[in-house]
């Protein structure tokens, strides 16, 4: 057990690495990138969208907000639990890009965060999903380039936020 468990941080670490020595053009585009998964704008969206004369969208607006809030609060008490410093911290020769995270890192709020969120509309919309999983995706990859998060936090954000979407989508449609 403990051999596979060091087998899985090396690679962990190699993924990190390999994505977060990426060139200052591709740094500068996934700075804009993550913050489609920052608060501003994933609780701005959905209350505005909540706004809409669209009941459908409307209701969808809805279970995107309580995916993001329950996902949210279920990511925050993973942090707690494993305490996980970030990469930035943690490795020699990580380079971060952005702010300075004092929270721990696993999992990426961020990608919790869209993943509820593209995951909620992809269940009432699914001709979305060339454009929103894409999104979500360079999301979860730009906590990485930037230096903030590891794979593996990315990996289990992507999840919760989608197995929270999908637990509440079956009981709103």
């Amino acid at each position: 057990m403990e051999r596979a468990k060091s087998w899985f941080i090396k690679q962990d670490q190699a993924y990190f690495y390999f994505l977060n020595r990426r060139s200052k053009l591709c740094v500068s585009f996934f700075k804009h990138i993550t913050h489609l998964g920052g608060a501003m704008f994933t609780i701005g969206l959905q209350l505005i969208l909540l706004m809409s004369s669209n009941q459908t969208l409307r209701k969808v607006a809805l279970l995107a907000l309580v995916s993001l809030v329950v996902s949210h609060v279920v990511a925050v008490l993973i942090k707690k639990t494993f305490q996980r410093i970030r990469p930035y911290l943690a490795l020699p020769n990580a380079m971060v890009h952005g702010h300075l995270f004092k929270d721990y890192s696993f999992p990426s709020g961020h990608t919790t965060a869209v993943f509820s969120i593209v995951i909620s509309y992809l269940v009432v919309y699914p001709s979305l999903l060339p454009y929103l999983l894409p999104a979500a995706l360079l999301v979860a990859v730009s906590r990485i380039v930037l230096g903030v998060h590891y794979p593996s936090d990315v990996l289990v954000g992507a999840l919760l936020g989608t197995f929270t979407a999908i637990t509440f989508s079956t009981f709103m449609f």
